[in-house]
């Protein structure tokens, strides 16, 4: 079954997935929600590429070994733009985007 074959992986990406939900609407409570804007936006972006890899692994898609390249491209951006923040929602997400981008 392909999805035994990828579960670490998977697994990890729901929780990349998780984190970068978190984090998005943390930063909406932020008060300068403006500066937080590309950090919103990237934990969106990260969070669907990493449950459409997820998905793509679980089924054993061709398209997968593709998928997970341009989720480990998104999940490093959204580390880099959450690392700049000291917020504990912004730090613990780029650790988990980290850890995926190098799992992808």
């Amino acid at each position: 079954m392909p999805h035994e074959k990828f579960k670490s992986c998977i697994d990890a990406c729901y929780a990349c997935a998780t984190a970068c939900d978190h984090c998005a609407v943390s930063c909406l409570d932020e008060q300068d929600v403006r500066s937080m804007a590309r950090c919103i936006k990237l934990d969106l972006d990260c969070a669907e590429i990493c449950r459409v890899a997820a998905s793509y692994m679980a089924r054993g898609s061709e398209f997968a070994q593709a998928i997970c390249r341009l989720c480990a491209e998104v999940c490093q951006a959204c580390a880099e733009e959450c690392a700049k923040h000291q917020m504990n929602h912004c730090q613990r997400c780029a650790e988990e985007c980290r850890r995926m981008a190098q799992m992808a």
